[in-house]
């Protein structure tokens, strides 16, 4: 495996980025985090009519079928962009609708999402600590062909306009399976409730309370009380598609930083060439390479279809410590006009900041990563 890029994957991520550079400047960025919208529709819009909104979808619905890898480009220079977009949560949904949907189910939504027609949102939390899916309690009681759901979910991405949540919730307590089942939620239901918060990072996620919601036999994906699989698949590809956002905002970040030290100057010279700026610079580079190498090898194995949680946990750890040591790193070679609003560089600050914080901290994917070792799945 080669984790770096070929002529290829260069083509297509330096095509990515001189979009975003044309279409997504700071300005656009901002008029979002202050405004009323949740995100860019017409920014997403330019997205759905290139193709990127489909990059991984099956070409029966419209999209590529390019690898992960591919994705994680995409991914990396959104966050690089800070582009406004429901991107993570709809990208999510809709692969994994595409990997363990049925037919019609695939044929409600996946069209659509590829075209940019709908977006897609999927949940995971319950406000519960940790981040292993038997701690997933939100209850689901049979009713007829259906299932009656009880119960919330926190800090999800894009709820609002969605036109369905993938939803794992609980439906047996029993031994023999692992009794899970994974729903399509529609978020109009009679009985389902949210409330947005603004987030560190300027953007909206839902708590969502359902109260004896009910979801018909049709919109089960997947097996019932053996949806485990499927939700850790989910889980997975949420995270590491989560670590390259925050490594493209966070190469941004430090670039700037670089550049700063080149043109700032004190006592008659640039500040970059005093040895503990240099020091600085050098390190939140290093950082980044890392977290940027560890995710795409995280990516490359789940593309190939390898098992890849230890990878995953690994590159989700190391972004959360060393992607928020460069980005505070960064801000201190700028000074304290990093921390003022009206400047740029705390948008890179604030949004890679908030976005590790999600899907876990390093401590529990350290764990993942002792679990993975002591089974002997290095």
């Amino acid at each position: 495996m080669d984790v770096l890029l070929n002529q290829d994957e260069e083509l297509l991520r330096d095509a990515i980025r001189s979009f975003f550079e044309a279409e997504c400047d700071v300005v656009r960025v901002r008029a979002i985090e202050d405004g009323a919208a949740d995100f860019d529709s017409s920014l997403w819009e330019q997205m759905a009519e290139l193709g990127w909104l489909g990059l991984a979808l099956p070409a029966l619905h419209g999209g590529s079928e390019a690898p992960l890898s591919d994705l994680g480009l995409l991914f990396e220079e959104a966050g690089r962009a800070l582009a406004p977009l429901p991107l993570h949560g709809h990208t999510v949904a809709a692969l994994s609708l595409a990997r363990f949907g049925n037919n019609t189910q695939k044929a409600r939504f996946l069209d659509d999402a590829a075209t940019g027609s709908c977006h897609l949102a999927w949940s995971f939390s319950e406000g519960r600590p940790g981040i292993d899916p038997a701690n997933l309690m939100l209850d689901a009681r049979a009713d007829g062909n259906g299932w009656r759901l009880t119960g919330a979910k926190h800090f999800v991405d894009g709820f609002d306009g969605a036109a369905a949540c993938l939803v794992p919730v609980r439906t047996s307590q029993e031994t023999g399976g692992d009794g899970l089942t994974l729903v399509l939620l529609d978020p109009s239901a009679e009985g389902v409730s949210s409330v947005s918060h603004r987030t560190l990072a300027g953007e909206h996620q839902t708590s969502i309370t359902l109260d004896n919601v009910f979801v018909s036999g049709d919109d089960i994906v997947g097996p019932v009380d053996g949806a485990g699989p499927a939700v850790e698949w989910m889980f997975d590809l949420a995270v590491i598609l989560n670590c390259a956002m925050v490594v493209g905002a966070s190469r941004r970040a430090v670039e700037r930083a670089v550049e700063y030290a080149k043109e700032r100057e004190a006592f008659g010279k640039p500040i970059g060439q005093f040895q503990a700026i240099a020091h600085m610079c050098a390190n939140i580079i290093t950082w980044v390479d890392g977290a940027e190498l560890l995710t795409r090898e995280a990516l490359w194995r789940l593309s190939e279809g390898l098992d890849a949680r230890l990878q995953i946990a690994t590159a989700k750890a190391f972004v959360n410590e060393r992607c928020q040591a460069a980005l505070r790193e960064a801000n201190q070679i700028h000074g304290g006009v990093a921390q003022v609003r009206e400047y740029d560089q705390q948008l890179w600050y604030r949004r890679a900041a908030a976005w590790t914080m999600r899907l876990g901290t390093s401590i529990d994917h350290r764990k993942t990563i002792a679990r993975c070792l002591a089974l002997g799945q290095a």
